[in-house]
């Protein structure tokens, strides 16, 4: 078994999330750390939390990839007093590289929002921005065997996602046959999903005046909140990354951090 470098590790994350998929705006890739480092031990986190960063630290962890970044704006310094700062000086200092795959791995074939449709029993996915190619692009449309009603929908949503609560609105006895998802904040595609012919949408961090819109549309909306729409990206994206790792010959042990949490607590 071969030993891999981070230069490595970014080519097959580049199978599982093509960085030309990322938008613009984003900020992807390696944030911390060197193409030429070796890779022994990857976590796989949402988020490069100071406390995620300590703990992969303290494991000998040699790169942490999160779906969301450490650096999204430029810094203009990097002051070890700041949060962003300690993890950088932390990560340094312990040889932790930090990669991040982004709104490319929102947009991917196989990435959050087609496990999420998935997950929620849509098929025949397809992508809810109709200028996206070869199946990509943020957010998925797709059918559900047989139909139902937006309260029976929204009831099994929270059950397939295992969930505390979930807000909807719209008319309960709404008919459902199908619906559209985007993962993490779905306001930006709330125009999408009113020209998709979807029933209902499903996202996270949308807001009052969206639902009003899509009451006022005699349709549904489902929010599971933005945490709950992407973590489940976490295990898939360690099991993608171990398997084509192993298919190439690098000796790299693949784990996924379990113990982050919601930061919203229900009460």
């Amino acid at each position: 078994m071969m030993t891999a470098t981070i230069a490595d590790i970014t080519l097959a994350m580049e199978i599982i999330a093509p960085s030309c998929l990322a938008e613009e705006w984003d900020s992807i890739g390696l944030q911390v750390g060197r193409d030429d480092w070796p890779v022994q031990t990857i976590w796989v986190a949402l988020d490069p939390l100071r406390p995620i960063v300590a703990a992969a630290c303290t494991a000998g962890v040699d790169l942490l990839i999160t779906h969301h970044p450490l650096i999204f704006t430029p810094l203009t310094s990097v002051d070890f007093n700041t949060n962003v700062g300690a993890i950088i000086q932390m990560a340094s200092q312990n040889n932790l590289a930090i990669f991040c795959a982004h709104t490319n791995l929102d947009a991917s074939r196989g990435g959050i929002n087609e496990i999420l449709a998935t997950r929620i029993g849509l098929k025949n996915l397809e992508s809810l921005d109709s200028e996206a190619e070869n199946g990509s692009g943020i957010g998925r449309i797709g059918d559900l065997d047989g139909g139902t009603d937006l309260l029976s929908f929204a009831k099994s949503v929270k059950e397939n996602l295992h969930l505390n609560s979930i807000n909807m609105a719209g008319a309960p006895d709404l008919p459902v046959e199908r619906a559209a998802v985007c993962s993490g904040s779905g306001s930006g595609m709330l125009n999408l999903f009113l020209s998709s012919g979807a029933q209902v949408f499903v996202s996270g961090d949308l807001k009052y005046h969206d639902a009003r819109t899509v009451e006022g549309a005699n349709l549904g909306l489902i929010d599971i909140g933005h945490f709950a729409s992407e973590h489940l990206i976490v295990e898939s994206v360690a099991e993608r990354l171990d398997q084509i790792l192993a298919g190439s010959g690098f000796n790299v042990k693949v784990e996924a951090y379990r113990l982050e949490t919601d930061p919203f607590s229900t009460l």
